[in-house]
């Protein structure tokens, strides 16, 4: 299958899985603890995919690492959405952009079209979190906000914003509940 990086032209095309939005994430056979903060905290966002599958539109996380290791993290984390590795694509799929991108592609039978990308700062599009603390007193609480002297700016725009106590903030809760973080890394990787 051919990755095309235009807009697809004429009526809108539909498969079994209609459109889709895929997340590209740095999720690898590292221990839980090791997991990309930013793409944990993105993936995070996306807790309800029957909206978006109500509008025939499937969201997807495409893992940098092989599908049996990163497939450990998305049980452990309770993600719903579908889970694939990039292997031998990663190159057309993501056109040397590298991992922590968005990318919207439609298919139309065997070809499938590029109609959207963005990575960085723009992937907070995906989730709530950040639009919501922009309505608070404090914000995001993070350096490059202007506040005034004596309000809390605890974050650093470098990824300690996604971690607490050295893991990505949002593990802690399952691992509260007895959830195993193992994922077998060591083995796999080693």
């Amino acid at each position: 299958m051919s990755v095309n990086s235009v807009h697809a032209a004429g009526s809108r095309c539909r498969t079994r899985e209609g459109d889709a939005i895929a997340a590209a994430r740095r999720h690898t056979g590292k221990p839980a603890h090791d997991q990309c903060s930013g793409c944990t905290f993105c993936n995070g966002q996306v807790s309800e995919i029957s909206y978006l599958h109500s509008r025939d539109v499937t969201f997807a996380t495409i893992s940098e690492g092989p599908h049996q290791e990163s497939a450990r993290y998305r049980e452990f984390m309770g993600y719903a959405m579908p889970w694939y590795s990039a292997g031998p694509s990663e190159d057309a799929l993501l056109a040397g952009r590298g991992f922590g991108t968005l990318v919207c592609y439609l298919r139309d039978d065997d070809r499938v079209f590029e109609t959207y990308w963005t990575t960085g700062r723009a992937t907070e599009a995906m989730g709530s979190v950040y639009g919501l603390l922009d309505m608070t007193v404090y914000g995001r609480q993070e350096t490059f906000e202007e506040s005034p002297p004596g309000w809390p700016q605890l974050w650093r725009n470098t990824g300690e914003q996604w971690r607490v106590n050295g893991r990505p903030t949002v593990q802690w809760p399952r691992l509260a509940v007895g959830r195993s973080d193992d994922l077998g890394a060591s083995t796999l990787s080693g």
